[in-house]
């Protein structure tokens, strides 16, 4: 359980990377961006790919909920972790 955990958080950090990065390509040529909605969403299952992705493209980086709701779901995530690895299974 715990590993699946793990890997889920890995990949949807990287979804989140993904779309925040190419939401930064897509401002800067003028073309059609992912909704706010959508990239929070990313941020709130996957928040270290989120806030990697916003502090090396630098994109969403001046909007403080951007910040407030990932910087949450990364205290969440790691949290659920230390609990589900530190817990023994009964």
């Amino acid at each position: 359980m715990k590993y699946l955990y793990l890997l889920l958080i890995i990949g949807f950090s990287a979804v989140a990377a993904f779309c925040y990065a190419a939401d930064k390509l897509r401002a800067k040529h003028n073309r059609r961006r992912y909704s706010e909605r959508l990239l929070l969403s990313l941020g709130i299952f996957g928040a270290p790919g989120a806030l990697l992705a916003m502090n090396i493209c630098h994109h969403k980086t001046k909007k403080r909920y951007f910040w407030i709701v990932n910087l949450v779901c990364l205290a969440a995530e790691i949290a659920l972790g230390l609990y589900l690895f530190l817990h023994k299974a009964e």
